[in-house]
């Protein structure tokens, strides 16, 4: 049985864990899918340490085959795509009587999985990328200083793995070169030496690899790239290729309208089960390394809002300038807000956004703040906030300071006291609150990043905070 692309989707939207539905998840989120594994009869679970901080690290093993295949994820605790994955797909591996059992069966024979689902808790619990000991554990497999970074080391010598599978999340500012398009999926076989050599071993993953592209294409086309192959002699892809497993990282990237990353993660899924077949099968033998290096590499020439063509005035000369701006997340307990910032001006005409809008024959307005009277959050209304931006106010101020640093969605910035968090220029690396018009019409409202066409308002989600400075 060779499961197919529309296999792979109908498999996912059946087996999806829907306990994870948001990237900030606790590891305390995971523990009950854990322990529902662990209660049943196909996954083994396995308890292989504990973090620097004390939280379980588990190890989940499937199959009886002759293939050993490793994967971990969330060895950076901000970078949780593929942990989900894995979970659906320990939900696909523990059902039966779908149509899928033969498959299963066949996998099960031939690999053994051995799957390390969130390798860094104490990040997760965080959301940051580096260890509770502030040690980036991707840059400790030299050394193993950390405890979590030894016991995958651990893991390496014990099992020895053939395949090893190294997942991570890249950031959402890459872009297949020449275009606009975000790059969803990345994968690299890592190097094992500073000369990028070629053996058997990495030889295959690259095999490997182009099996997943080409099922990859089929899903999200022109959307894969590959990832920086520069050798990273601390690394652990680099020193697990050198160990002698044909190493695959895969990073995921961006989708547009997809913030959870939900659709990167069904790619993810469908790319690891494509995987599975593949070495299962050995049908990952009959591709052409060229193919492997036919993929792009990523370029990095996203931003969150690109404006082109702004008219601006600086020491009484006038201009016309490109504008980039990113929103940088902020973390609260398992939500987050964003930061607006400009982070470009200038000519950026290579450049692209996800928000991306030429305002030609337009210029620069200074926000303002609403001082005539001070608002509770409840009674700020959508239409309130809309009927205030198009007067050129950017800002409220509110009566409760207890409100400061509350999350909201309204295109406002929420202020508790009077403050200077508005400018009168464009600056650079300052917070991107400004409009976009004419001296008789206001066309464009920039509110802590995100751009809003006063003449054709589309509702989208904004993560936005009170602020009090």
């Amino acid at each position: 049985m060779i499961l197919t692309k529309e296999d792979f989707i109908n498999a996912f939207s059946l087996y999806e864990e829907k306990a994870l539905t948001h990237r900030r998840f606790k590891h305390r989120d995971i523990l009950p899918l854990v322990k529902k594994r662990a209660a049943g009869r196909r996954w083994m679970v396995d308890e292989i340490g504990r973090s620097v901080e004390d939280r379980a690290i588990f190890r989940l093993k499937y199959g009886e085959g002759p293939i050993k295949v490793l994967l971990w994820s969330q060895m950076h605790g901000d970078e949780p795509t593929a942990t989900m994955a894995l979970f659906d797909l320990f939900n696909f591996f523990e059902a039966e009587g779908d149509g899928f059992d033969s498959w299963r069966e066949e996998l099960a024979s031939k690999l053994t999985l051995y799957c390390i689902p969130m390798l860094n808790p104490d990040g997760a619990e965080r959301f940051q990328r580096r260890t509770a000991m502030d040690v980036d554990m991707n840059r400790d497999a030299r050394a193993t200083a950390t405890v979590e970074a030894a016991l995958l080391k651990e893991q390496a010598m014990t099992l020895r793995p053939d395949f090893a599978f190294n997942l991570h999340n890249q950031n959402n500012y890459y872009n297949i070169p020449g275009t606009g398009t975000p790059v969803t999926i990345s994968l690299l076989a890592p190097a094992y030496d500073y000369e990028r050599s070629i053996n058997t071993v990495r030889g295959d993953a690259m095999r490997v690899i182009v099996g997943i592209n080409r099922l990859l294409q089929e899903l999200i086309p022109g959307a894969v790239a590959r990832y920086d192959d520069a050798h990273t002699p601390r690394g652990f892809g680099d020193n697990f290729q050198k160990w002698g497993a044909r190493t695959i990282l895969i990073e995921s990237g961006a989708y547009a309208g997809d913030p959870e990353k939900l659709t990167v993660r069904r790619c993810n899924f469908a790319a690891l089960l494509h995987a599975f077949q593949e070495i299962a099968a050995a049908t990952y033998t009959r591709y052409d390394i060229a193919d492997y290096a036919a993929i792009p590499f990523n370029d990095e020439k996203l931003h969150d809002v690109l404006i082109r063509n702004l008219e601006i005035v600086r020491n009484g000369k006038t201009m016309q300038v490109d504008v980039a701006i990113r929103q940088t997340e902020k973390t609260v307990g398992t939500d987050y807000y964003v930061d607006g910032i400009i982070e470009d001006i200038g000519d950026l005409q290579d450049f692209y956004g996800y928000t991306d809008v030429d305002v030609r024959g337009l210029q620069f307005i200074p926000a303002k703040v609403y001082t005539e009277r001070r608002f509770l959050l409840n009674e700020l209304l959508a239409t309130m906030a809309v009927e205030l931006l198009k007067k050129g106010y950017a800002a409220v101020l509110l009566s409760d300071k207890q409100d400061m640093g509350r999350l909201h969605s309204l295109p406002l910035r929420l202020l508790t006291t009077d403050h200077t968090l508005l400018k009168h220029n464009l600056m650079l690396n300052e917070n991107a609150d400004f409009f976009i018009g004419t001296a008789e019409e206001i066309r464009f409202a920039v509110v802590n990043g995100y751009l809003i066409d006063l003449a054709h308002l589309v509702e989208r989600p904004m993560k936005n905070a009170v602020s009090a400075v």
